[in-house]
């Protein structure tokens, strides 16, 4: 029966010197498997050759004279004793290296102030990065970012998206209705739970505990933009918008405002180029409307019919600010548009409060009067507002465009504000017998 511990410093020493000399690597056996591979530049490789699960396998221990003999046993005799309690060595010094690079990978991102693998900051941040910014604008995108910074990252962002239930998302959740907004927690909540939903896909996590929630909240209160649209009333801003006395620039969009249909940031951002008066139309480009991402990209640009008395007002306006790219620049410089908060300024100055009139309030009196002044088909003001609507067959945008019922809307509705700001057409509705 072979020994065990048969070598020596002095042998393992000699042998080193041998195979420099020679030229010839040697093998020298030291028992219970364990050899040293000297090589001929005079360092050598323990191994340790065993078997486990009835097949041979051979296992490194270091390199000679950095590893020295001592050590080299009793790296031997743990891997024998990992043998005898049923593990393989080869296995365990892999999972051993997986952990170590785990724990590097850990600690590295921790020293960079990122999330570590597997919590939902990580699996949210991935989710945005991945699926959220392809399917909505770069705007949509960053405001879920900050939602998710703000609200959410700071309680939940470093606990494992696996074990998150229902009671902590909520807890979260409720910190953001404490403060009153209960809007912003709902958006948050459907964010979270499209977050869970990439999870499971992705295997971070089994369950979405934000589809638990869906009653867990307060509703979201209903909320109406200000909008003027009893024809009287109508009457007396469509006169205090002919008389104001501030810039002209500022004068025309106001008047616009109320002819085009537009949203304000749509309107703002007109540019001249897309303007075509002796065609009487304004045409903007699907990236600039309020659609989803793939529309903004692939969907047909918006056609704005112009009555005569939108193309009067852009023919007095190009004289001033023609030359520069913005049909509306900004009063500080020409290289951007006028400021959103422009002709909601100038209503205040007016003297209509936020209550009573705001610039996107125009859309509402246009859709709320055309339908129930002039009996113009809701369907065609929808088309014109840009609204995304369902069509007969289900889909996502109703595809009709209405072209010719548009221009005739556009048409109507100019020459219905002329008469309500002559005072005109102001007649009360039947009202029921009580």
């Amino acid at each position: 029966m072979t020994g065990t511990d048969t070598l020596s410093d002095k042998a393992i020493r000699a042998a080193c010197r041998r195979a420099v000399d020679t030229g010839k690597p040697e093998k020298l056996a030291d028992g219970a498997g364990l050899r040293l591979d000297v090589q001929t530049t005079g360092a050598g490789w323990w191994r340790l050759r065993y078997r486990f699960g009835g097949k041979e396998g051979m296992l490194s221990l270091g390199v000679y004279p950095d590893v020295p003999l001592a050590l080299a046993r009793q790296r031997r005799d743990e891997a024998r004793a990992l043998i005898a309690a049923g593990t393989d060595p080869s296995a365990a010094r892999k999972a051993d290296k997986v952990a170590q690079a785990a724990r590097q990978t850990v600690e590295a991102l921790q020293a960079a102030g990122e999330p570590l693998p597997g919590t939902f900051e990580a699996v949210a941040r991935e989710w945005l990065a991945t699926v959220h910014v392809a399917k909505v604008s770069a705007g949509h995108a960053a405001r879920t970012r900050i939602r998710f910074e703000q609200d959410a990252f700071p309680w939940i962002g470093a606990r494992p998206i696996a074990e998150l239930e229902a009671p902590e998302v909520l807890t979260v959740l409720r910190r953001v209705t404490a403060r009153g907004a209960i809007e912003t927690a709902h958006r948050l909540k459907d964010a979270c739970g499209q977050v869970f939903r990439f999870g499971i896909a992705t295997g971070a996590c089994t369950r979405n505990p934000a589809a638990d929630l869906r009653d867990a909240l307060p509703p979201v209160p209903t909320r109406h933009l200000a909008a003027v649209v009893d024809p009287k009333q109508a009457g007396e801003l469509l006169r205090a918008m002919g008389d104001y006395a501030g810039h002209p620039i500022t004068r025309a969009a106001l008047a616009l405002s109320a002819l085009l249909f537009l949203r304000p940031g749509e309107l703002r951002q007109l540019e001249w180029a897309w303007v075509d008066l002796d065609h009487a139309q304004v045409t903007i480009p699907g990236a600039l409307m309020k659609r989803r991402k793939d529309e903004k990209l692939n969907g047909a640009p918006h056609v704005v019919p112009l009555a005569s008395q939108a193309v009067a007002i852009l023919r007095d306006l190009h004289p001033l600010t023609g030359a520069g790219r913005y049909v509306f620049p900004s009063l500080q410089t020409k290289d951007r548009p006028m400021s959103e908060n422009t002709v909601n300024v100038a209503l205040r100055r007016m003297g209509f409060d936020r209550e009573t009139a705001t610039a996107h309030g125009f859309r509402a009196m246009a859709r709320t009067m055309a339908v129930e002044r002039l009996g113009i088909d809701p369907q065609v003001i929808e088309a014109q507002l840009a609204h995304a609507v369902p069509d007969a067959l289900g889909r996502a945008y109703n595809r009709t465009t209405f072209a010719e019922q548009r221009r005739e809307l556009m048409i109507r509705w100019a020459d219905y504000l002329d008469r309500l700001r002559k005072g005109a057409d102001v007649v009360a509705l039947p009202t029921r017998a009580a």
